[in-house]
Formats: structure tokens, C-alpha cells, sequence
């Protein structure tokens, strides 16, 4: 039983942080730009992350593009995805951004990036360029090439923000959102890009927005049964990973504790809780979550499969052809 994610201080671990990746409960480490001085580095960070631990666990980051590209020098400057819609080839640079951000992050120890985001270019201020498009047709097309980059290299996607986040004004971040339309209109406009995308079976997982969607259930995405079990998991058949998004925003605060927001989304149906920049929260939930065989189960047959394949986690994927002209191609879209 490997359900939380959680985070580590800066370029290499403390003998605390080693103590506490251990803890059978832990079976993920998001990285943060605080974690990156350079690929060396993060590789070495890599290594000692996996020898903490003694099983298997999930190394992640939010390598987006855009403003939210955790790794920097030595890496690749990919372009927001708002950007990627003005190309005249835009399907083969956004398939050209998921293999290049997969090469490089499995080249140095990271099993996957938590990409793409599939909200709508709408109103949404923590949104905006992150999103493909304003179009959930034009979206679902680009997210797909995108999909396809990723799985040149076997890295899953994980979409984000479910149902959706583009027309919610507030950010999660600093507030409650609260999305009032009719779930008619989200389940035709927001969500349909999520619905495509599962039932094409092209996500290996989603994460839940920190929203609430009153005419489906008063409490948020990432907390209610209706949209993980109900939804997610009955109507719609999704056997991915589900992942909360990180508990230590301000929109999850309406769980409680952190330890109450952690049940609470376990219970709802998150395979995976995150719990980033809250060391001492994170222990105690480590120190009083207990043991529920729930999850095992759930951590082998599907958090495993996210887990990259050995064989990729070398520097040598970055020699191929196929990656030198993807990052060609990126580039000179860039000085266009």
C-alpha cells in the first residue's frame, strides 16, 4: 500500500527525507524547480530517491511547457501549448513536445510528467496558455498528438484538470472555485474532451480538479464519489490512475486536515494523494493514515504500469535521430 505522493526539499535528500521515503505508505516523489540545478544533478537526485526506498515508486514532475517547465538547463525549451495551435504543423509539434519532454525527463530517472492539461482555453487565470485551445475539437486533436510523444517513449498521460478548469475564474491555488453551470453544459463542452480521451482508452490516468461542480455534487472533483466512482469509474468505465491534485491547496482546505483530506480522497476514489511543500503534514499523515489493504491491490496493477520501463532511464534515449529532430523542430518554431 503505497498511496502518498510528496516532496522533497532541494537538490539532494536530508537523512530525514530518506527516514520518511521508507515509510511503506509513500509510493510517489513530485519534483519541484527547487529540486533541479542542472541534469546531472537531478539524475544523482533520482538515484537517491529510488535507493530510500525499498519498493517500487513513482517519480513525477509538472513538466508542462510553457511557465510550467520544472527542468530547465540542459532540458529543452518547450513552448506553451496555447502557441502550439498557430503552427502551420501544429499535430507534429505537439507530438514533437510530448517525445522530447518524455525523452529527457525518463533520461534522468523521471517516470512521468503530469501532462497534458486538457481544460479549455477559457476564462481561468491559472489556466490560460497552458491549455491546447479554446476548442474542445482542436483540443482533443493537439492533446492526442501530444498523447502520441509521450508513448514514443511507453510514458503515460495523465489529464488534468477533471472534469475541467478552463471556465472557473478562481484559482485553486489561493481559492474555492465554483463552477455553476449546468452539468449538461460540462459534460457537453469542458468534460467531453476527457470522455474522447478515455474511451479512446488514451490516459493512463487523470487528476481531478480542487472544483466544485454544484449541479453534480457540492463537494469538489477530487473529493466526491459521484465524479470518481459514480462517473469516472461506473459510467464511463476509466480503469487508469486517478491522482488528487496537490492537497496542500487552498480549494482542498474544505477536506480539513490534511489527514482528513487524504481519507477523504482515498475514500472518494483517488488511487494517489499528493501532499506537497507540508513536510510535517506529511509525516503526520504517514504516522496516522494506517494500513488498508484497499490500496494495495490498486498501487501494483496500476500505479506499476506508469512506472518506466528500466531501459529508457539512460541518456543514451537522448542520442536517437528521432529525438535530435524533434528538439530541431522545436527550436525553430520557437525563433519563428
Amino acid at each position: 500500500m503505497h498511496p502518498i505522493m510528496l516532496d522533497v526539499a532541494g537538490y539532494e535528500l536530508t537523512n530525514e527525507e530518506r527516514e520518511v521515503l521508507a515509510h511503506p505508505l509513500v509510493g510517489g516523489v513530485i519534483l519541484f524547480a527547487r529540486n533541479f540545478y542542472d541534469p546531472e544533478q537531478l539524475q544523482y537526485l533520482t538515484q537517491q530517491i529510488r535507493s530510500a526506498c525499498p519498493h517500487d515508486l513513482l517519480l513525477a514532475v509538472d513538466q508542462e511547457g510553457g511557465r510550467v517547465q520544472r527542468f530547465t538547463k540542459g532540458f529543452t525549451a518547450i513552448p506553451a501549448m496555447r502557441t502550439i495551435k498557430e503552427s502551420p504543423e501544429s499535430e507534429q509539434l505537439a507530438f514533437d513536445c510530448g517525445k522530447v519532454i518524455a525523452t529527457e525527463c525518463l533520461a534522468y530517472g523521471v517516470d512521468l510528467t503530469f501532462a497534458p492539461v486538457l481544460d479549455l482555453d477559457g476564462i481561468s487565470q491559472v489556466i490560460q496558455c497552458r491549455s491546447f485551445s479554446h476548442d474542445p475539437e482542436q483540443l482533443v486533436i493537439l492533446a492526442t498528438a501530444f498523447i502520441d510523444g509521450l508513448s514514443r517513449l511507453q510514458m503515460g498521460a495523465i489529464g488534468k484538470h477533471f472534469p475541467g478548469h478552463g471556465n472557473v475564474l478562481a484559482d485553486s491555488h489561493i481559492a474555492i472555485p465554483v463552477d455553476p453551470r449546468p452539468s449538461e453544459v460540462i459534460f457537453g463542452h469542458d468534460m467531453a474532451i476527457f470522455i474522447k480521451l478515455m474511451r479512446a482508452n488514451r490516459l493512463a490516468g487523470i487528476m481531478p480538479a480542487h472544483v466544485v461542480y454544484p449541479d453534480v455534487d457540492d463537494l469538489p472533483a477530487g473529493f466526491s464519489t459521484t465524479w470518481l466512482q459514480d462517473i469516472v469509474r461506473r459510467r464511463y468505465a476509466f480503469n487508469g490512475v486517478i491522482f488528487s491534485d496537490d492537497l496542500s491547496m487552498h480549494a482542498a482546505t474544505q477536506g480539513g486536515t490534511m489527514l482528513e483530506r487524504v481519507q477523504m480522497a482515498l475514500a472518494a476514489g483517488c488511487d494517489m494523494t499528493l501532499i506537497c511543500n507540508a513536510p510535517e503534514e506529511a509525516i503526520h499523515v504517514l504516522d496516522n493514515l494506517g494500513h488498508t489493504e484497499k490500496h494495495i491491490a490498486t498501487y501494483s496493477t496500476k500505479v506499476n504500469s506508469l512506472l518506466a520501463n528500466p531501459f529508457l532511464n539512460s541518456t543514451d534515449i537522448m542520442q536517437t535521430t528521432e529525438y535530435k529532430d524533434a528538439v530541431a523542430n522545436i527550436q525553430r518554431t520557437a525563433e519563428v
